[in-house]
């Protein structure tokens, strides 16, 4: 999508960011991906062998550049992850394939590149207690997949109840709203909510999928909320983080206003946001 090479042109012209703050993903090892995939769907994903259902439940035709295109891309949300350690926050400027799960790819995701990187800090013990924050329009059914008897890494959903996806996962926590949910009723609600998810939960690591796929201006999105209203969601984010002192890692999400303008202005309001507050 063309958002994702106009966020860090947009950074770099207003001069949120310098060209020495981003970094270069690699190819992920596929025994990365398959700590959050089945091993099987991994490698039918690689050898570009899978069935022509699976490829219509994605949406995108099978090749190998796509493929790479997604191993780039988990590898550079685990990267953000050591740099959010070193920091308090970091950020893959893609990501946020949150309905790709365990076993299958959906909704234009074919690996879960949260999901994978949560994994992966488990797995290697370098956190013990994940929570994954989705405020995505849509529902992450993937990562609620992938995490569901997980009694460590804690999935939170906040979303469309009747949008896509139509059978929902079952996450740690969902809350679905209703068609036209504007900003008030919204960071009402969050405000409520992120307290008491660190609270009961007390993660070492946050993952947030920071989809701006909630504006008003959305072709997708259902929900009535302004730019400011967006902004205001990260910022609550943003500081609960800071505050409880856990490092978090951000992937873009979806996003699918009419004007690319409104797309690219959203996403980069959350990188002006955390930058605000955390002194960068």
């Amino acid at each position: 999508m063309l958002k994702y090479e106009l966020i860090p042109a947009q950074l770099l012209y207003e001069g949120l960011v310098t060209r020495d703050q981003f970094f270069e993903p690699g190819l992920v090892d596929k025994e990365i991906v398959k700590l959050a995939h089945d091993a099987t769907y991994v490698e039918d994903m690689l050898g570009l062998r899978l069935d022509p259902k699976m490829q219509r439940r994605i949406g995108f035709p099978m090749s190998a550049s796509l493929v790479d295109r997604e191993l780039y891309l988990i590898d550079g949300t685990i990267q953000a992850c050591f740099a959010a350690m070193e920091h308090g926050v970091a950020f893959n400027t893609a990501g946020g394939t949150h309905h790709a799960g365990r076993d299958f790819g959906e909704g234009f995701c074919l690996f879960n590149d949260q999901a994978v990187a949560a994994a992966y800090l488990h797995h290697q013990g370098i956190a013990k207690r994940i929570l994954i924050i989705d405020l995505d329009v849509h529902q992450g059914n993937g990562t609620a997949h992938i995490f569901a008897d997980h009694p460590d890494i804690i999935t939170f959903s906040i979303h469309g109840e009747r949008n896509f996806p139509f059978h929902k996962g079952k996450s740690h926590v969902d809350i679905g709203l209703p068609d036209g949910v504007a900003d008030q009723e919204y960071l009402q609600l969050l405000a409520r909510e992120l307290p008491r998810l660190f609270q009961d939960y007390a993660p070492e690591f946050v993952f947030y999928q920071a989809g701006v796929d909630v504006l008003a201006t959305d072709k997708l999105g259902k929900f009535n909320m302004t730019p400011e209203g967006c902004r205001k969601r990260d910022e609550l984010v943003f500081r609960a983080c800071r505050d409880f002192q856990i490092p978090v890692e951000v992937s873009m999400g979806g996003g699918y206003s009419v004007h690319i303008k409104d797309i690219v202005n959203a996403h980069v309001n959350t990188y002006r946001t955390a930058i605000d507050l955390y002194d960068f």
